[in-house]
C-alpha cells in the first residue's frame, strides 16, 4: 500500500455504563469516531462474563445486528484502530486478559514511549506475553497492583506512575468501567450522559456523544481517572500537576470539525487558523478553495480574512479508501484524479488559492497543483494551516522519521514551493497557530513543528530545556 500523504492518529475509544444494553450505543459511537482509525474495530461488554468481538476493517464491516445480542450487557468499551507501526489482526482492540483478579479489557489511544522497557521488565519477572503489546503490559501491571492494594483506583494510580507517553485509556475490570488520561492531556477524552439519564459515557471526541443522543458533560482532566458508574462519575487524581501538552493536530486535522476538545470548538479553531493565515500571508487571487475535507474550515477562515470568495473547486470521491502501489507515474496520477478532481467551471482562467491543513511528503500536493493547472488555473497559490512539519512524533501519530517530511534536509519554503510547482506557498506561524487555538503555548505539544517534546525522548530535546545538559 502506498503511504498516505497525511498524518494519521492512533485510535478512538469509548466506554459506557447504562441501565440497558450498551453494545448498540457503543457501535454507533465508534462509527462517529471512525475517522480516528479504519484498520480494525472492537467491542467488549460484561454480563456475568466478558464478551468480545473485534476484527479488521471498518465498524460496519466487523459487526452485524446479531452481534449486538451476543454482546449484551450494561457495561462495555469499544475501539477503532490505526497502527503507527505494523498493522496486524491480532493488534485489534480491546485487548483482554483473564487474570486472578478477573477479566480485564483495555482500549488505548496513544503510545507509550517506554513500552519496550515495561515489557522487558515484566518478562524478567516471569510474565508470559501473547502479543508483547503495551496494552498487555498495562493489564498485567494493573492485575498485580490490584492484588497488592485491593483497590482498583489505587492500582490505576500506581501503574500510571510507570507510564511515559500519551494515553487515553478505557478499562473494563469485570463489571467496573474506567477512563483515564495522561498527565499532559496529549490525547483527548471527554465525558457525557444520556439525555434520558439512563447512562454515562467516556469517548475520544464529543461527536460520539452527539450521535447517540448524549449530552457533553466535561473533558477528562489531564492526570485524571474516572470511574463510570450507574450514578455518574467518580474522579481520582492519578498524575502530578504539570504543564499540559495537548496535541495541536487534534484541532488542525485529526478531530471531526463538529467536535469540541478541551473547551475549544474544532471548527471555530480551524476558521481562526485560516483567518490568521490570510493576515500573515496575503495574496492577490480570484478564488479560495479547500482541499476536501479537512481543509474546509481553514479555507472558510482564509476567505473571511482575505475578502476573497470561497468556492468548492475540488470534488472528492468518498468511495475510494485505499491506493495500491502504482506501477508507473501515469497510474499514480490516475489514482489521485480518482480521489480528487477539479471543477473546471470554478478553476478555469482563475488565480486560485488552495488551503489545506498540512503537508507531509508533498507528493499529493504536487499532484493537486498539477490537476488545477491542467484544469485551467492561471496561478495556484498554496496556504497551509499548520507550521512546517520538521520532526517526528513519538506520541501516537504515524510521523516517526525525519525523512518523511518535505520540510527537512534544509529545504526552505521557497524550495518546497518549487518542488510542488506552486506560484506561492505559505504556512501559518507557530505563534499564529497558538493564537488561533486560543490556548497557552506552554499547554500545547508542538514537537513535530518545533523539535521540542513534553516528555523525555532519547536523542531529542525536551521543551523548556535551556541547555544541552541533561539531554537523554
Amino acid at each position: 500500500m502506498q503511504q498516505a500523504d497525511k498524518p494519521k492518529d492512533a485510535c478512538g475509544v469509548i466506554a459506557m455504563y447504562g441501565e440497558k444494553d450498551v453494545s448498540s450505543y457503543i457501535y454507533y459511537g465508534l462509527r462517529a469516531l471512525q475517522h480516528r482509525g479504519q484498520e480494525a474495530s472492537g467491542i467488549a461488554t460484561f454480563k456475568n462474563e466478558l464478551n468480545i468481538k473485534k476484527g479488521t476493517g471498518l465498524v460496519a464491516d466487523v459487526f452485524c445486528p446479531e452481534d449486538m445480542e451476543t454482546l449484551s450487557g450494561n457495561v462495555g468499551i469499544g475501539h477503532v484502530y490505526y497502527s503507527i507501526k505494523v498493522s496486524k489482526p491480532e493488534n485489534a482492540q480491546p485487548q483482554v486478559l483473564k487474570t486472578s483478579v478477573g477479566d480485564i479489557a483495555i482500549a488505548h489511544n496513544g503510545i507509550l514511549v517506554n513500552s519496550k522497557q515495561l515489557v522487558e521488565k515484566l518478562k524478567k519477572a516471569g510474565m508470559h506475553f501473547v502479543h508483547e503489546s503495551e496494552e498487555e503490559a498495562v493489564i498485567m501491571m494493573l492485575a498485580d497492583e490490584i492484588r497488592s492494594t485491593d483497590s482498583i483506583p489505587k492500582a490505576i494510580k500506581n501503574v500510571s506512575k510507570e507510564l511515559i507517553g500519551s494515553y487515553a485509556f478505557v478499562l473494563m475490570i469485570n463489571d467496573r468501567v474506567f477512563a483515564l488520561r495522561d498527565p499532559y492531556g496529549l490525547r483527548p477524552l471527554c465525558l457525557g450522559k444520556f439525555n434520558d439519564g439512563s447512562g454515562y459515557i467516556a469517548a475520544s471526541e464529543s461527536v460520539a456523544l452527539d450521535v447517540i443522543d448524549a449530552e457533553f458533560f466535561r473533558d477528562v482532566m489531564p492526570g485524571e481517572a474516572v470511574e463510570i458508574t450507574k450514578d455518574g462519575f467518580k474522579s481520582y487524581n492519578i498524575g502530578p500537576a504539570m504543564n499540559r501538552a495537548h496535541c495541536f493536530f487534534e484541532w488542525v486535522y485529526f478531530a471531526r470539525a463538529d467536535s469540541i476538545i478541551d473547551k475549544v470548538s474544532v471548527y471555530e479553531a480551524r476558521k481562526r487558523i485560516g483567518w490568521r493565515l490570510a493576515k500573515e500571508s496575503p495574496v492577490v487571487a480570484d478564488v479560495v478553495m479547500p482541499i476536501p475535507d479537512s481543509g474546509r474550515g481553514h479555507a472558510y477562515g482564509f476567505s473571511l480574512g482575505s475578502g476573497i470568495k470561497m468556492n468548492e473547486g475540488l470534488m472528492k470521491n468518498r468511495y475510494v479508501h485505499r491506493t495500491f502501489i502504482m506501477p508507473n507515474q501515469d497510474a499514480r496520477d490516475i489514482s489521485i484524479r480518482e480521489k480528487i478532481n477539479p471543477v473546471r467551471a470554478v478553476v478555469e482562467g482563475k488565480r486560485v488559492i488552495i488551503v489545506d491543513d498540512s503537508i507531509v511528503r508533498g507528493t499529493t500536493m504536487r499532484r493537486i497543483v498539477k490537476l488545477l493547472r491542467n484544469g485551467g488555473a492561471t496561478e495556484v497559490h498554496v496556504r497551509i494551516g499548520s507550521p512546517p512539519l520538521i520532526a517526528p512524533c513519538y506520541l501516537g501519530i504515524d510521523m516517526t522519521a525525519r525523512n518523511q517530511f518535505i520540510a527537512t534536509d534544509g529545504r526552505g519554503v521557497d524550495d518546497i514551493c518549487k518542488e510542488i510547482n506552486a506560484d506561492s506557498l505559505a504556512y501559518i506561524s507557530i505563534d499564529g497557530l497558538v493564537e488561533a487555538l486560543n490556548m497557552e503555548k506552554e499547554d500545547l505539544c508542538l514537537g513535530c513543528v518545533s523539535s521540542e517534546y513534553p516528555v523525555n525522548i532519547p536523542g531529542e530535546k525536551r521543551r523548556f530545556q535551556k541547555t544541552l545538559e541533561g539531554f537523554v
